[in-house]
């Protein structure tokens, strides 16, 4: 790796510090974007998908509840929140599929006994590439936007997608 402070060229690849200088590299190694879609990813942070408001429904909340929600806001998930507005969990389609279909009864069910607790978030600031990192990484398809703690909205792999074609409106 190159030294742009005093030219040394034989600092090895992913190196912190010129072996001959001293100065910091790290920086150096920041990754460079290969396009469009790449470009954004890397430099455009969540907010730019403009997230919807989140729906919520509080931890004593019941399954019934909470699919009504999911139902009428047209989403495939809800957020859970605590007395003070906090994010506590969510609760996706997924959780009724793999968790709740066949118990009987479950309508009056507490959300809290099925949800996934302390869900991966993303803060508005936070760049596209980290949200979809963490989507993949966890095989997610809703992320909550938080802020202090706080559910501000929801974004989606849908999200990303229109957003990704937006960028490229030669693809289609």
């Amino acid at each position: 790796m190159y030294c742009p402070a005093c030219g040394y060229d034989k600092n090895p690849p992913g190196a912190d510090q010129c072996a001959n200088c001293g100065l910091a590299l790290t920086q150096l190694d920041s990754p460079t974007a290969q396009g469009p879609v790449e470009l954004s990813l890397i430099h455009d942070p969540v907010s730019i998908l403009e997230p919807r408001p989140p729906l919520t429904v509080p931890v004593t909340a019941n399954l019934g509840d909470a699919m009504l929600q999911m139902i009428t806001g047209r989403t495939g998930a809800v957020l859970v929140v605590g007395a003070a507005g906090e994010l506590v969990g969510i609760l996706t389609e997924r959780d009724f599929l793999t968790k709740i279909a066949g118990q009987p009864g479950y309508h009056d069910r507490p959300v809290r006994d099925f949800m996934t607790p302390n869900p991966e978030t993303v803060r508005p600031t936070d760049m596209l590439a980290l949200a979809l990192s963490k989507m993949d990484a966890g095989g997610y398809r809703h992320l909550p936007v938080v802020e202090n703690g706080q559910p501000i909205g929801m974004i989606s792999v849908r999200d990303i997608l229109r957003h990704i074609m937006a960028v490229c409106p030669d693809v289609v």
